[in-house]
């Protein structure tokens, strides 16, 4: 370094940089450039650890990708609609049953104007582009698509958000201890984990993008390691959503599966609560708070110890995919049997204000041996298979206005 600091011809003392000291000045003024455009953009899509919900994401809006133009628009709805014109179509927009047009076909002629789960995220990443391709096939209105949020979780995944230069890592989403917990590469994802709160503003927000209005949280008690007021980390995420859909002057409602949890402001923290109905092969249904099926308590959430802290309930025919759930008892009924049961529990919730959703597409066990759709692996009323319900369940529920 080359420093002379007099000057005899102007008697003035100052500062002469050699020519390495000019080099190493320049140098750090470009790293300095470099770090601030570097904390500009990570600030664009990365979360603070501690002040999720406040964070401002920019350009966070979808990208319009093939086949998303046109899409759907999303209107207002009321809960006493979707509570008395709920109709499960469990994976209808994610292409579950490889049927689509006829299951749309059946929707529109339906009375249906919730359409609960139609996103599935089951050990997958939620397909958008699909979603919009699916939604395209319906043009009746008024319609509410709901999406699922799934406590199972494949690690193996991948996801891009167009609009994030950022790779989601699903190992760092995994509750400690849960690997493997539904079969190779999955895992309970945990809200507690910053990843995949992350991943869940993406998702969340994209659907929005595209018209869902519902979201459901999937056995919240595994998902969430303090599922209670006080200790729980989902009020970022939930926070977040209704400050997001707010900015889209946008109608949603996000409900969880919360089984026996009586935390009451940790349940009034949802829209809804939702869960099955536990029947026998009669169609019958227990009056007590845990079903006797069950060593544990499988909740039976029209109960008052449930229903009386929460904001709202929805129930349905409950459905796993095993020989012994709701809808496996339900398809092997006779069709007299079927509607009866339908009928009966449609009449005794919704007269105490809380949403039975109908059967529209649902998961069967493949070796059901009932009546099912399009495969043995899937349950649909519609009249172009053998359990043609359709009819006689559109006539329960009430006639829609066309009008919102």
């Amino acid at each position: 370094m080359n420093l002379n600091l007099y000057d005899p011809e102007k008697k003035k003392v100052f500062w002469r940089f050699g020519k390495k000291t000019k080099i190493f000045a320049l140098a750090i003024f470009f790293l300095l450039i470099i770090f601030l455009i570097f904390a500009r953009n990570r600030k664009n899509f990365l979360f603070e650890k501690n002040n999720f919900a406040s964070e401002n994401l920019k350009n966070n809006t979808l990208t319009e990708a093939p086949g998303e133009s046109g899409r759907f628009i999303p209107g207002p709805f009321s809960m006493n609609e979707i509570k008395k014109n709920g109709c499960v179509a469990d994976g209808f927009l994610s292409g579950y049953d490889g049927k689509i047009s006829d299951i749309a076909d059946m929707i529109e002629r339906s009375r249906c104007v919730y359409l609960h789960r139609a996103l599935e995220t089951w050990l997958s990443q939620p397909d958008f582009e699909k979603a919009v391709n699916n939604m395209q096939k319906i043009n009746r209105k008024p319609l509410v698509y709901g999406m699922f949020i799934a406590e199972a979780l494949s690690t193996r995944g991948e996801y891009v958000d167009p609009n994030w230069n950022y790779n989601f890592n699903f190992d760092k989403m995994c509750k400690k201890g849960t690997k493997g917990r539904w079969g190779n590469d999955s895992c309970i994802p945990s809200i507690n984990n910053v990843e995949y709160r992350r991943y869940l503003k993406s998702i969340t927000h994209r659907a929005m993008d595209i018209g869902i209005q519902s979201f459901l949280f999937g056995q919240i008690k595994l998902q969430d390691s303090n599922p209670t007021f006080e200790g729980t980390q989902i009020k970022k995420v939930l926070d977040d959503m209704r400050s997001y859909a707010k900015e889209k002057n946008m109608q949603i409602i996000i409900g969880a599966q919360t089984n026996d949890i009586v935390d009451e402001k940790y349940l009034r923290l949802f829209d809804y609560i939702e869960g099955g109905v536990g029947i026998d092969s009669g169609g019958n249904i227990e009056n007590q708070p845990c079903s006797s099926k069950f060593s544990g308590c499988w909740a039976l959430l029209w109960d008052k110890r449930y229903s009386s802290i929460a904001n709202n309930v929805f129930l349905h025919l409950d459905w796993s995919g095993f020989a012994w759930d709701d809808m496996d008892i339900f398809a092997k009924m006779s069709q007299i049997n079927r509607i009866a049961t339908l009928k009966n529990l449609y009449q005794k919730f919704t007269s105490q204000n809380m949403g039975f959703l109908m059967p529209f597409l649902t998961v069967l066990n493949h070796d059901n041996g009932g009546c099912s759709g399009p495969t043995k692996n899937f349950y649909t009323p519609s009249e172009k298979y053998d359990c043609n319900d359709e009819a006689m369940i559109n006539r329960i529920l009430p006639e829609v206005s066309q009008n919102r």
